[in-house]
């Protein structure tokens, strides 16, 4: 029969991995509700007015992807839809301006090419969205 201290050691480490992991989820979890819960727990409610300058302002999200495709507000569209809907943001409201993002990857005409869209169906106000490092 064989000792137990031949070649067996007593393990006296604590594997924390598992412990980061879920620690780590928490954080997550707590990250995402917090926002939620803080709305709820300040109790703010705005005052109420009868004359307001006339409504929120109207933001159209215009995207060009890696192959150049059109994208309105999330939606794939093509450069007759692209106008539509600014004319149509433009009937709300003649204050709407458009946040334009665009790959990186995509030809500097095609950019160009949506920005004369957007002019040509009236609306002059819009931006181009940019990362910093």
């Amino acid at each position: 029969m064989a000792s137990l201290n031949d070649d067996t050691e007593i393990i006296s480490s604590i594997n924390i991995t598992p412990f980061v992991d879920v620690v780590l989820v928490l954080l997550v979890v707590f990250m995402v509700t917090a926002p939620l819960m803080m709305k709820d727990i300040l109790e703010i409610r705005l005052p109420k007015v009868s004359h307001g300058d006339g409504g929120a302002l109207q933001t159209l999200g215009v995207a060009v992807n890696r192959e150049g495709q059109i994208l309105v507000n999330g939606v794939l569209t093509d450069e007759a839809g692209l106008q539509e809907a600014a004319q149509g943001a433009l009937s709300q409201n003649v204050d709407s301006q458009a946040i334009i993002s665009a790959d990186e990857a995509v030809v500097y005409g095609r950019v160009v090419r949506v920005i004369d869209l957007l002019k040509g169906a009236g609306l002059n106000r819009f931006a181009v969205q940019i990362t910093t490092q």
